[in-house]
């Protein structure tokens, strides 16, 4: 069953109920996966962004419930779940950094107008992705909380690597903002409004042209590996 926000939960929940101990990595790929087709699927907001973790959670959660195992059992599937979302969130972390950075090459100052907002959205990553996995957790069966609640407390003592790559970034982009008003570069506001406004679609776009880049190295390489070794035959 396919949700609105595109995701195929009943996959999902069946990847989960069926995995071993031994799939957590084959776990969190398809967690990672199916969140980056979601994102790429809609305006790449802070809302939209707020489904799609939901909406993996619930599926993990249930999965996971259906499973059976043990609490340290779950912890393992539901660990897997979080990493994928923090991978697939580590993109969308990329996607932003390379829209504004657009922006920055125009002369735009990040600190005024919309395009603050965008970077405060940024900034706020970490604690949203938190917040919508912690929700959708509370919400689920007994069987999962306190497994869910063991996963989400080892996460945010260790952070994300999506909100550390995200604080990296601001930090990065406002220092070459402060530069650029030392050089006397200075985007118009009407410039900046008209980005602004397409903003969201705009790191959309870059999100599914970074995926497909990937896709396309990926292709090239596992090409480039298959004559040494059918030679070795």
């Amino acid at each position: 069953m396919a949700t609105k926000t595109g995701i195929d939960q009943d996959a999902l929940i069946t990847m989960f109920s069926q995995a071993s101990a031994k799939q957590g990595e084959a776990l969190r790929q398809a967690v990672s996966e199916t969140t980056l087709r979601a994102l790429q699927g809609r305006e790449l907001t802070l809302k939209n962004i707020r489904g799609v973790l939901k909406t993996v959670t619930e599926a993990a959660s249930t999965g996971a419930a259906l499973h059976g195992g043990k609490p340290a059992e779950m912890e393992a599937l539901l660990g897997s779940a979080i990493d994928g979302m923090d991978a697939a969130l580590l993109q969308a972390v990329e996607a932003n950094r390379r829209a504004l950075q657009q922006f920055v090459d125009q002369g735009a100052d990040l600190q005024k107008g919309g395009i603050k907002g965008a970077l405060n959205d940024l900034e706020t990553l970490e604690d949203t992705f938190f917040s919508s996995v912690s929700k959708a957790a509370q919400a689920a069966g007994a069987p999962v909380q306190g497994p869910w609640a063991q996963v989400l407390e080892s996460m945010k003592l260790k952070g994300t690597d999506s909100g550390a790559q995200a604080a990296l970034t601001v930090e990065q982009l406002l220092s070459q903002t402060q530069t650029a008003m030392r050089d006397g570069r200075a985007m118009s506001l009407r410039a900046g409004k008209a980005l602004m406004d397409s903003y969201a679609a705009l790191v959309s776009g870059v999100l599914i042209g970074m995926s497909e880049g990937l896709q396309r190295g990926g292709k090239d390489a596992g090409e480039g590996r298959a004559a040494p070794s059918s030679r070795k035959r």
